[in-house]
């Protein structure tokens, strides 16, 4: 699976249900219907847009979204997340965190509570577990850690994927004066709540 089958993927399951949940039965029932190997390419593609998607500006982004701070994990979930917006999408917070502002996703959120944020919140743990499952219904085997899926992906993926620290420089999105210069339409929408 290439780098557009992957996307492909991705745009038919955002057309195919409302739901998460719903989402990803569908695309587990379309992974299933593929060879070991193709599973194991998907997860491999999944990883190396969430890895080009872990940069500071994004960190930031996401931090600003959620008030002023963002676990490790709730930024790689976050990630996940931005890439059941689509490829478009994606592409474009890469280049420019934010653009995330423009998106409908994120527009939904503004002005409310993260309490009342429920099906809307922006991450999708989920997602990265649904190649594990659809590769185990295809192998008829189960694996409670996944030992020899994961193995598989680690095997094929490159060894660029995968960065331990974001790139790009670090900056701290509580300074208002920075981050009404790097995200300001992000600013200006979500405000501070934490460390303020």
């Amino acid at each position: 699976m290439d780098i557009d089958s992957f996307w492909s993927l991705i745009e038919a399951c955002r057309q195919q249900a409302l739901s998460r949940d719903d989402r990803l039965e569908w695309l587990r029932g379309e992974l299933s219907q593929r060879s070991p190997a193709e599973i194991v390419e998907f997860q491999v593609r999944l990883n190396q847009v969430t890895a080009d998607a872990f940069t500071w500006d994004l960190v930031a982004a996401a931090e600003r979204i959620f008030g002023g701070w963002c676990s490790d994990d709730g930024f790689c979930y976050f990630g996940l997340w931005m890439v059941g917006l689509g490829r478009e999408a994606f592409e474009r917070a890469v280049a420019d965190p934010d653009a995330l502002a423009r998106t409908p996703e994120v527009r939904r959120l503004v002005g409310r509570p993260r309490s009342e944020w429920g099906d809307a919140w922006p991450g999708w743990e989920s997602l990265d577990y649904v190649a594990l499952e659809a590769h185990e219904l295809v192998a008829g085997e189960s694996d409670d850690c996944g030992d020899a899926f994961y193995d598989a992906v680690n095997a094929r993926a490159s060894s660029d994927v995968g960065p331990r620290d974001p790139a790009g420089e670090r900056w701290d999105v509580r300074d208002e004066e920075e981050a009404s210069r790097k995200l300001p339409r992000l600013s200006s929408v979500f405000p501070l709540t934490v460390g303020t």
